[in-house]
C-alpha cells in the first residue's frame, strides 16, 4: 500500500492495492461493483426488482454489508457536479472502499441515485489501527460482586438481560493490524459492529478529495463540502431494520426494533434505559447523553419529593398565615388606604383587594423556603459528584478510560485542513501540519466576541422594552379594574389584580421575544464559530457551547433576574418617586404588600413551562409531520420495493449539532430549577415530569424519525460539566439573595423577634408595622389621581406605602428608620451565613465522595496489567515461532562447529 499523492501527515488517506483489498479469504469477493453506467445497466438487466426484497442492509450479493449511503440527483446540465462525483467515487475506490449504485429508475421518485458503500476487512483493520479503536482480546474474568440489597424490588423496572447487555464483557486493547491474531476475531465480517464500521467509513469520506492528483486543489476535499455545494443530497449510515418489525434477514441484528420496543415507547417510561444497546447502536457520544439525562432525571426525583413536601407545608399552614388574615380583614386591610401605584391614572385603593395574592404568596414564601434553598444547594453538589462516579463507571465499561481529548487532536476538522493554507513543523510528530496564524486567529476571535456582545446587548434592550411595557400598561389595567365595577370582570375581579395582569402579559410577551431571538441567534452563532475555524471537532463544539450558553443564559434568565433583584427595589417614596429614563412618566414598579416572590413564581412558571411544552412540540411533532409528508408517496408501495436506503433517505437528518441542542435544553432547565428554586419549590417536580417525557421523546424521535447518526466517541458530557458546576455555585448565591431580598422572610423574623408590640411570639400587627405613612396633601399635581373611588372622603388625610420610613410628623420625615437598617443588616447576615454553610457542606461532600469508585479503579488496573502481560506473552510466543522457523529454514551452522555452545546461544547466533 502507498499514500495518495499531495497529502502529508494527518491529512493523508491510505490507498489500497487490489491485492490488499481482496486477498483475505473471509471476504470471498472476486468482483467489484462499479458505479459506471455500463455496469449499472448490466446489473439492472440481471436483477428483477420484483423478485427480491430491497429492505436489506446488504449489497445485491447478500454478503457485503452496506456501511454508508450517498444520494444524488443527476443534473445533466451540470457537468461540474458529475465530474466531482466521478473523481470522488474513483478516489474512494482507490482507498479500498467498494461501491454499488442504484439507478434512479429503481428509486421511488425516479430521479435519485443511491451509492452504497462497503468497507472490506482490510480497510476496516487499517483505519481501526489508525484510530486506535479498542477491541476485545480476553473475556473479563473479574467477578461482579456488586449485589444490591433487596434487589427484587427493582424487578418491575428491569429489561431483559439480552437487551441490557447485548455483548459479553471483555478486556480490550487498541487494535493493531500487525497483531490481529492477538484479538478475539471469530468472524471478520462481524468483528467490527456497524457503529464502528460507519464511523471508519465517515472518517474516510470526510477526508477523501474530489480532485485529480495532477490538480492538487487542497480545498476540494470531504463529503461535507460536496453536500454543501449540492453534489450529493445526503450521506448517512443505514438503520438495520424497520422500527416496528424485525428484519426478515437472519444476518441482520434488528437492534433498531429492540430499541423501539424496549426504549422508545412512552409506556416504557418506568423502565431502565438499555444504555449498552444504545451505545452499541448509536455510539458512545449519544449513549453518554442518555446516561446523563437518565441520571439527572433520577436525581430530580429526590428534589421533587422535598419540593412537594415544602409546598404541602405551605398549604397546611395556610390558616396560620397571620399577615394574610390581617390583609383580608375588613377591620385591618379594609381600613388601610394605599397610595396610588402610578401617576394620575391610578387612584387610592384598599389593602384588602390583594387578599388572594397574599394567600397565594404564602404557598411559596414560608419557612420551608429557606430549608429548600439550602437543600437544593447540597442536592446540586450530590448530583454532580455522583454523576462523576457514574461517568467513571461508564468510561470503564465502554472502553473510554484511555480516551483523551489529546487523541482527537490528531483528527483535525476537514474544514481546518482545507482553510488553513499555512504549514509548520510539528515538533512532536516532525511532520508538516496546517496552522492558523496568530494575527488571523486573534482578529477572528475579536470579531466573534463583538458579535456575541452585540446580540446580548440586543437582549438587554428587549428586556428594557418589556419593562417599559409593564410600566406603561399597568396604569391601563388599573383604570380598567378600578373599584371592581366593570360588569364583565365581576367573576375574575377578586382574583386578577393590575399587578397580576401586567405580570402575566409581560411574561408571555417576554417568552415570545425569547423564542424569536433564539431562532435568529442560532444561525449567527454557527456562522461566527465557522468563521473562527476551530482546529478539532471538540474545540468547535466547546466554542459553540460557550457562545450559545452565554446568549441563552441572558435570554432566558434576564427577566427572572429583573423581577427577583430589581423590581420594587428602586421605587423611592410618595412625593419623590424614581422614574425610568429619568424625566419620563414611567414610574418604577412597586411590589405588592405580600412581596415580589409570587410574581417571580409567575414569571418562572410561564417561561419554564412554555419552553418545555414548545420544545417537546418542536422536537416530536415537526419531524413527524415532515417525514409523513415526505414519504406520502412511498407508503403506497409494497414493503419489498421500498428499499432500506430510501426509507432512511425520507427521514430527517440528525445533524452534527443534534446533541448540542438537547444538552442546551436540559442545562437551561437545570438553571431554572437551581437559580430560582427558592421562589417555586414545585420547579423540580415540573422538570421531573418533563424529563420523564423528554427521555422517551428523544428516544422515539432518534429511533423512528431521524436517519441513523454517524457513531462518535465521547468520554464525558464535555464543556457542559463545567457549566453545570458554575451554575451550581451561582445558584447558592441567587437563592440566598431571593430569600433575603425578594421574599418577606427576613422582615417578618425581624419584626417577630425585635419589633412586635405584644408579648406573644406571633405576627400580629406585622402589616401595619411594614407600611409607612404619607400625607396626601403633599402630592404634586402630576402625581395626584385624576379620579377618586366612591368610598374616598375628606376625612382620609394619609395613605400607606410599602417601606420603612419615618412618618410625616417626624423631624426625619420620609427618611429610612432604624428598623430598615436592622432588616438590611439581617438580610446581609443571612446571605453570608447561608452561603458559608452551604459552601462548606458542598466542599465537604465533594471531598468525601471520590470521583472514581474503588471497584472501577481496581478493574482499570487489572485490565492494564492484563494487556501488558498478554502482549508480553504474545510477543514471546511470536519470537519463539520466528526463531524455530529461522533455525529450520535459514540456519546453516552445524553442531560440529559450535560443540561447546548451548541451544539458546545457537538460536541467538542464527537470529
Amino acid at each position: 500500500m502507498h499514500r495518495l499523492t499531495g497529502k502529508t501527515g494527518g491529512d493523508s488517506l491510505i490507498e489500497m492495492s487490489p491485492t490488499d483489498s481482496f486477498s483475505d479469504d473471509v471476504n470471498g469477493y472476486h468482483h467489484h461493483a462499479s458505479s459506471s453506467s455500463g455496469s449499472l445497466e448490466q446489473g439492472r438487466s440481471e436483477i428483477d426488482k420484483q423478485k427480491y426484497s430491497k429492505d436489506s442492509v446488504f449489497f445485491r450479493d447478500g454478503v457485503r454489508r452496506i456501511d454508508f449511503v450517498l444520494s444524488y440527483i443527476d443534473d445533466k446540465d451540470d457537468q461540474r457536479k458529475q465530474e466531482r462525483r466521478r473523481v470522488y467515487e474513483s478516489n474512494l475506490q482507490k482507498v479500498g472502499l467498494e461501491l454499488e449504485t442504484e439507478d434512479k429508475a429503481e428509486s421511488e421518485d425516479g430521479k435519485t441515485y443511491f451509492v452504497k458503500i462497503h468497507a472490506p476487512w482490510e480497510v476496516l483493520a487499517t483505519y481501526a489501527d489508525v484510530l486506535k479503536i479498542k477491541v476485545p482480546f480476553k473475556v473479563n474474568d473479574i467477578p461482579d460482586n456488586s449485589e444490591i440489597p433487596m434487589n427484587w424490588l427493582s424487578t418491575p423496572f428491569r429489561l431483559p438481560e439480552h437487551i441490557m447487555n447485548p455483548e459479553p464483557d471483555y478486556f480490550t486493547a487498541p487494535f493493531n493490524k500487525s497483531k490481529s491474531d492477538f484479538f478475539l476475531i471469530e468472524d471478520k465480517e462481524t468483528f467490527f459492529p456497524p457503529s464502528t464500521r460507519n464511523r471508519i467509513v465517515y472518517y474516510i469520506l470526510a477526508r477523501c478529495p474530489y480532485f485529480k492528483d495532477e490538480c492538487g486543489d487542497r480545498d476540494k476535499k470531504g463529503i461535507k463540502r460536496l453536500l454543501n455545494n449540492g453534489t450529493y443530497t445526503a450521506a448517512f449510515p443505514l438503520h438495520d431494520s424497520r422500527y416496528w418489525t424485525k428484519s426478515k434477514d437472519p444476518n441482520c441484528e434488528s437492534e433498531r426494533f429492540n430499541l423501539y420496543k424496549y426504549w422508545a415507547k412512552f409506556f416504557c417510561f418506568f423502565k431502565e434505559q438499555p444504555l449498552n444497546l444504545v451505545r452499541k447502536y448509536y455510539g458512545e457520544k449519544i449513549g453518554i447523553y442518555f446516561a446523563w439525562l437518565g441520571f439527572y432525571t433520577e436525581m430530580l426525583f429526590f428534589a421533587a419529593v422535598v419540593g412537594t413536601i415544602c409546598f404541602v407545608y405551605g398549604f397546611l399552614t395556610y390558616d396560620d398565615n397571620e399577615w394574610s388574615k390581617e390583609i383580608c380583614s375588613e377591620e385591618i386591610g379594609g381600613n388601610i388606604v394605599m397610595c396610588p401605584l402610578c401617576d394620575q391614572k391610578c387612584t387610592y385603593w384598599r389593602l384588602n383587594i390583594t387578599c388572594n395574592s397574599s394567600w397565594q404568596s404564602h404557598l411559596f414564601d414560608n419557612v420551608a423556603t429557606v430549608f429548600f434553598a439550602i437543600f437544593m444547594g447540597i442536592w446540586v453538589t450530590l448530583f454532580l459528584e455522583f454523576w462523576k462516579r457514574r461517568q467513571a463507571r461508564l468510561e470503564y465499561e465502554w472502553d473510554l478510560v484511555d480516551f483523551e481529548e489529546e487523541q482527537q487532536q490528531l483528527q483535525l476538522r476537514p474544514e481546518y485542513e482545507t482553510k488553513c493554507t499555512n504549514r509548520k513543523l510539528n515538533r512532536i510528530t516532525q511532520e508538516m501540519e496546517p496552522y492558523l496564524p496568530i494575527t488571523s486567529k486573534c482578529a477572528r476571535i475579536c470579531l466573534s466576541g463583538a458579535t456575541v456582545l452585540l446580540w446580548i446587548s440586543l437582549i438587554i434592550a428587549c428586556i428594557i422594552g418589556v419593562i417599559a411595557y409593564r410600566l406603561a400598561v399597568y396604569a391601563s389595567f388599573a383604570s380598567i379594574m378600578k373599584n371592581n365595577t366593570a360588569t364583565n370582570l365581576d367573576v375574575v375581579a377578586p382574583y386578577v389584580t393590575p399587578q397580576l395582569a401586567t405580570s402575566v402579559t409581560a411574561s408571555c410577551i417576554n417568552f415570545v421575544i425569547i423564542m424569536i431571538l433564539n431562532l435568529l441567534y442560532e444561525r449567527v452563532a454557527i456562522k461566527i464559530t465557522d468563521m473562527e475555524i476551530p482546529r478539532t471537532h471538540l474545540e468547535y463544539e466547546n466554542k459553540l457551547t460557550v457562545k450559545m450558553f452565554l446568549f441563552q443564559f441572558v435570554n432566558y434568565y434576564s427577566s427572572c433576574f429583573y423581577v427577583a433583584f430589581f423590581k420594587g427595589k428602586f421605587v423611592g417614596y410618595p412625593g419623590n418617586y424614581t422614574y425610568m429614563f429619568g424625566s419620563s412618566k414611567l414610574r418604577n414598579e412597586e411590589c405588592e404588600p405580600g412581596g415580589c416572590l409570587i410574581e417571580l413564581t409567575t414569571q418562572l412558571v410561564i417561561v419554564m413551562t412554555g419552553k418545555q411544552v414548545w420544545g417537546n412540540i418542536q422536537e416530536a411533532l415537526v419531524p413527524w409531520l415532515m417525514n409523513w409528508w415526505g414519504s406520502r408517496k412511498a407508503r403506497s408501495h409494497p414493503e419489498s420495493l421500498y428499499s432500506r436506503w430510501e426509507q432512511d433517505y425520507d427521514l430527517q437528518g440528525f445533524g452534527q449539532l443534534g446533541l448540542f441542542y438537547e444538552y442546551l435544553e436540559m442545562v437551561i432547565q437545570f438553571g431554572f430549577i437551581t437559580l430560582f428554586v427558592a421562589s417555586f419549590p414545585l420547579a423540580p417536580l415540573l422538570a421531573l415530569i418533563n424529563n420523564i417525557i423528554e427521555v422517551r421523546v428523544d428516544a422515539w424521535k432518534l429511533t423512528t424519525q431521524f436517519r441513523r447518526p454517524v457513531a462518535a466517541k465521547a468520554h464525558s458530557i464535555g464543556a457542559w460539566e463545567e457549566i453545570l458546576g458554575g451554575m451550581a455555585v451561582l445558584s447558592v448565591v441567587t437563592n440566598a439573595f431571593i430569600v433575603a431580598f425578594t421574599s418577606d422572610m427576613i422582615p417578618r423574623l425581624v419584626y417577630m423577634y425585635a419589633y412586635r408590640t405584644h408579648d406573644e411570639l406571633n405576627m400580629k400587627g406585622y402589616i401595619n408595622n411594614s407600611l409607612s405613612v404619607f400625607n396626601i396633601s403633599q402630592f404634586s399635581l402630576e402625581e395626584r389621581p385624576e379620579e377618586y373611588p366612591s368610598w374616598f372622603n375628606s376625612s382620609i388625610t394619609t395613605c400607606r406605602y410599602r417601606d420603612y420610613r419615618y412618618p410625616p410628623d417626624d423631624t426625619k420625615r420620609y427618611e429610612h428608620n432604624m428598623q430598615f437598617w436592622h432588616i438590611l443588616a439581617a438580610k446581609l447576615a443571612f446571605i453570608i451565613i447561608m452561603e458559608h454553610v452551604v459552601f462548606m457542606v458542598k466542599f465537604f461532600v465533594a471531598w468525601m465522595i471520590p470521583d472514581v469508585p474503588s471497584d472501577v479503579r481496581a478493574r482499570v488496573k487489572r485490565e492494564r496489567y492484563l494487556v501488558q502481560e498478554y502482549l508480553h506473552n504474545y510477543e514471546v510466543e511470536k519470537l519463539k515461532i520466528q526463531l524455530s522457523q529461522n533455525s529450520n529454514n535459514e540456519c546453516t551452522c552445524t553442531p560440529m562447529i559450535y560443540p561447546s555452545l548451548s541451544k539458546h546461544e545457537v538460536l541467538s547466533e542464527c537470529l
